[in-house]
């Protein structure tokens, strides 16, 4: 019965995985219709990752997306907490050093696509 249930665990985390994945294609095709062209998709760091890294004119637009397909346990947008804010600013500061850019001379921003079920909500500038 203990492979059955480590099957099951891995089964559902690859779905998560999937979910993940086509939440963050309705984001980007979501910012693209609004303008926005992507830079970057999943930049991964040791302090952390970028869901996606956008341009908005001159700005770089720095994106968390967040999926829930219910709100029973909370919205997406929730799910955003201190500590997940605190690794996407460290993978922020990180993508900016490796690339050579001066966060005080290079417009930024952080936006958040907060998914629930099918209704998107861009908040921008968190």
């Amino acid at each position: 019965m203990t492979w059955i249930k480590s099957a099951s665990k891995k089964v559902k985390g690859k779905i998560a995985q999937l979910k993940g994945i086509e939440a963050e294609q309705d984001a980007l095709g979501y910012l693209e219709k609004h303008g926005l062209v992507l830079v970057q998709k999943n930049y991964r760091c040791r302090r952390g990752e970028l869901d996606l890294i956008m341009r908005d004119g001159d700005e770089l637009v720095f994106v968390e997306v967040k999926y829930r397909r219910s709100d029973s346990h909370g919205s997406a947008a929730e799910f955003f907490d201190a500590n997940k804010r605190r690794k996407v600013e460290a993978a922020i500061a990180s993508y900016m050093h490796e690339h050579q850019l001066n966060p005080a001379l290079v417009a930024h921003r952080l936006d958040l696509i907060a998914i629930d079920n099918q209704r998107i909500d861009w908040i921008k500038s968190i």
